[in-house]
Parts: C-alpha cells; structure tokens; sequence
C-alpha cells in the first residue's frame, strides 16, 4: 500500500473520524453549555466526579474482562514497560527544553511537561478510537504514570519527601484500585477454575461471558466516561480566563513541547525499539501510547504547582493553552499513528 492509498484509507475511516468529531464536538458543547450558564460550575465539578469514580473506573475494569492470550500478553508487558520507561526519559529530559529559564521555572516545566492527564483526557479517546483493547492498553500504560506522578512529581514540586498518606491516596482511588484489580484477574484466570457459560469455557469470574446481564450494565456506566470527561473539559475551559494565558509566550511554548514533541518522543522510540526487536509493539499499543502523551497538563501536576506556590499563574496558563492545543493536535496524531500501523512493521 502506498503513502496515498494509506492517508486515503486513514481519512475515510468512519470509527476514527467519529471519533474525532465526537471528541471536538462534546468538548465544544460543554464549552458552549457553560459559556451560557446552562451547565453550572457545581455541574461540572459533578460531572467530574461521575467520571472519575464511577466511569473511568469501570472502564479501565471492563477492558480486562477478555481472554488472556500469549499475544496480547505480550503486548501488555511491552506497554507496560514503556509507561515505566517513557517517564523516566521524560524525567531526565524535559527540563533541557527550558535551559534558559531559571530554575524554579525549569523544574516547574519540565514536571508539567512530563505529566500529562492521561486518566480523564487520553483514556476516553482511546476507548472512543480503538474499544476494550486500547482501553486496556491505556490502563497498563497508566500505571507508570501514576507510581511518578504520586512519587517524583510531588517530590520535585512540594521539595517534600514522600509522606506515606500520598502513597495511600494513590493506592485508594478507584481508577487505580480497579486498573490492579482487573489486570490481576485478566492475568491469572487461565490457572483458575472454568465454567462453561453460554457455550463458552471461561473463568468463573469473567462476567462478560457468566453474568453478561451485569456485565451490560458496568459496560453503559462505561460508557459514560468519554461524554462526561468531554463536557467536563469543555466546561472547564469556558471558567477559564483566557486574556493572559493567550499572550503568556511560555504557555504557547510548553503546549507545543506537550502535545507534539512528547509524542514524537515517543513515537519514534517505540518504533525505533519495534523495528530492532526490542519492546515490541503493535499498532494499538503504538497508538494508545502516543494518545497518552499527546494530552494536556496533568490536573494534579496543575494543583501540585499551585498548593506549593511553585509559579501558579504560569501552570493555569499551560492548563489553558495545553487543552486548547491536545484538542486541535489530537486527530493529527490519530492520523499520523493509523498511517504509521499500515507499515509492514506492524504486520
């Protein structure tokens, strides 16, 4: 297949161009909802919080009722190591892009630069383009984001050392409790007892096959998790004040570090790794990753900057201008990591 008939192929695709106008759409509407005071600020906040317990949790459970094969179990480990590993290298990095700003600046960015907000702006597009299996991939990718960002990034911004009630506020988040509780359950469940439901030999806990009436519904409130996590960002975006972020030049600078050189980054190591052997992956995992770190300003990263005094102004402005900038870049990346996934590499 050549470039043209790949571009041609990727554009015409309905599940990913639904994807994108869903995602531009519903952001548009939230923005316009509060914009006219039809949606409230405690609305939003409400919304939020729906997404965050309830939804997003379920989701990230749902994507692991599947099958365990060899295959994807590989592509597990590999995505895996990858959210490990990307952090570490973003870690060590970010701060170069900043040199000729003070330091208190350069440790400030480079945190906002490493973190993005994964959970509540990447995993609901993931879900949207690529189903249960980008979903699943994303909630593994998570993990290494949420061990930095509870641990390196709290420590960098606060110039605390790491308190126990933080390790404990990671450990009981339902999005957390319920990605290790899912992965576990996906992991062993061909050394468990199996029973046949509805013609098919399965765990006994796999509830999609063995209790699909409850199953059906975790999957609706699921499904609530794009809708909701949409509206929401658009909302926030409306309450936000946008005179002085547009003219902050270092907003704009950190928003194209953030939603295009991150994901480049990591675009071109993991087909770099693929193409040697090393970390392979297919072109699902490519594309979730790159999702993940093509989203805006991490919220805790944001909220970390402002309860430490650590330039506040500045890390409002980047939320701002980086959700602006991830909303426009998005589908371009989508595009880019479909043409990419036609490659005889990812065969």
């Amino acid at each position: 297949m050549n470039i043209g008939d790949a571009i041609s192929k990727t554009v015409t695709n309905n599940q990913i161009i639904g994807a994108i106008v869903a995602t531009i759409g519903t952001i548009l509407l939230g923005f316009w909802l509060r914009k006219n005071n039809r949606l409230s600020e405690t609305a939003v906040k409400t919304l939020t919080t729906i997404t965050m317990t309830v939804a997003l949790p379920l989701l990230a459970f749902t994507s692991f009722m599947t099958p365990l094969n060899q295959k994807t179990l590989e592509q597990g480990i590999s995505v895996l190591i990858w959210g490990l590993l990307i952090y570490v290298i973003l870690i060590i990095t970010m701060p170069w892009l900043y040199a000729r700003y003070n330091k208190d600046q350069r440790d400030v960015l480079g945190v906002l630069t490493s973190f993005g907000s994964t959970t509540f702006f990447g995993m609901p597009i993931a879900g949207a383009v690529y189903g249960a299996k980008g979903i699943m991939y994303a909630s593994i990718f998570n993990i290494g984001y949420r061990v930095f960002l509870y641990s390196y990034a709290y420590i960098k911004m606060s110039g605390e050392p790491l308190k126990g009630e933080h390790i404990k506020k990671m450990l009981v988040n339902p999005i957390v409790i319920a990605t290790f509780l899912g992965l576990f359950l996906w992991l062993i469940q061909n050394g468990l007892p199996h029973v046949n439901a509805y013609g098919k030999d399965v765990a006994f806990y796999r509830l999609d096959a063995t209790t699909p009436w409850l199953f059906s519904w975790f999957k609706m409130l699921a499904s609530l998790a794009s809708p909701l996590a949409w509206l929401a960002i658009g909302g926030n975006l409306a309450q936000m004040s946008f005179g002085e972020a547009l003219k902050n030049k270092t907003a704009w600078y950190y928003s194209f570090n953030k939603v295009v050189i991150v994901p480049a980054i990591m675009v071109i190591l993991a087909v770099a790794t693929t193409a040697m052997g090393l970390l392979n992956v297919d072109a699902t995992a490519l594309a979730v990753m790159t999702i993940m770190m093509a989203t805006p300003v991490a919220t805790v990263a944001v909220n970390y900057a402002m309860a430490f005094n650590r330039q506040s102004l500045l890390a409002a402005n980047t939320s701002l201008i980086s959700t602006i900038s991830a909303t426009i870049m998005m589908p371009l990346w989508i595009v880019i990591v479909q043409l990419l996934s036609e490659l005889s590499l990812f065969k």
